[in-house]
């Protein structure tokens, strides 16, 4: 869903000869990485406030959301137990390419490009669209056209779909990405932007934490031209192993209805700012 450029510089720097992933195959545990600060996918909390919550592999508190519910099920389903690591965006190719990680199950939308690096597999959520979260106070809050953003400051998250998405608006002023999250809802607030774009689940968690803010949904055929699918990926080389059809078989046995259960409740369950 989120994320559709890949920095596929780290790509070149693993050490191809690195030890796969699919280790994981051979013994209890299935390693995955995510930001642990993509909310409602995945979020950091310093207690388990939910019966989904995992600890964060060496500490620092829990990760919780829609992601760790997947992987959950699909290490249940693996008959392994689940680690969750807290892992940079940039840095989450590079730990599956080392084997630190079995998978990335963080958002991440697979690309012709991504592919280069990454086994993806079959897509586990797909959104309803790209939307825009402005001041819900703005003019902006009306706007049905991601035209009407011309001339606006649009700021996205950096080496992700959120950034690229946005020279799609002609005369938009495109302002500098940055590395997370919570970093552009800030922008927002403090006026270095006027809209921050995001998926619909993520879109939400932000407004219900951020009653100031406000969703922009656009009208059909007048919104971004985007892949908002998220995608499991996994070690480059691995489609045909065991480990990846055992992962992908056990995601195809996650019912739809369960799937859009696990969002429905992460979305309940993000944090919200009192």
């Amino acid at each position: 869903m989120k994320k559709l450029l890949a920095a596929l510089a780290v790509g070149t720097l693993a050490l191809a000869g690195c030890s796969s992933g699919t280790d994981s195959a051979n013994d209890d545990t299935f390693t995955v990485g995510m930001e642990c600060g993509y909310q409602p996918f995945n979020w950091q909390t310093s207690d388990a406030q939910t019966d989904s919550a995992v600890e964060i592999s060496g500490g620092g508190g829990y990760c919780d959301g829609y992601d760790v519910m997947m992987s959950q099920a699909i290490a249940d389903e693996l008959g392994q137990k689940l680690e969750v690591k807290k892992i940079s965006w940039d840095g989450l190719q590079p730990a599956l390419d080392s084997g630190e990680i079995d998978a990335i199950v963080a958002g991440m939308t697979a690309s012709d490009e991504r592919e280069e690096g990454i086994d993806f597999t079959t897509p586990y959520y797909e959104s309803e669209g790209m939307v825009m979260i402005v001041r819900a106070d703005s003019e902006m809050a009306g706007y049905t056209d991601i035209q009407d953003f011309s001339g606006h400051k649009v700021i996205g998250q950096k080496n992700t779909n959120y950034d690229t998405v946005i020279d799609q608006i002609e005369g938009v002023d495109h302002q500098t990405p940055l590395a997370t999250y919570p970093e552009l809802v800030a922008a927002l607030q403090n006026g270095v932007a006027d809209g921050i774009t995001a998926e619909m689940p993520v879109a939400e968690g932000v407004v219900a934490a951020n009653p100031g803010l406000a969703i922009v949904q656009f009208a059909e055929g007048h919104g971004f031209d985007v892949d908002t699918t998220v995608s499991i990926g996994l070690k480059e080389g691995t489609r045909d192993s065991d480990f990846f059809k055992s992962v992908q078989d056990a995601l195809d046995s996650i019912s739809q209805d369960t799937r859009n259960e696990y969002m429905k409740t992460a979305v309940e369950n993000a944090p919200t700012e009192e």
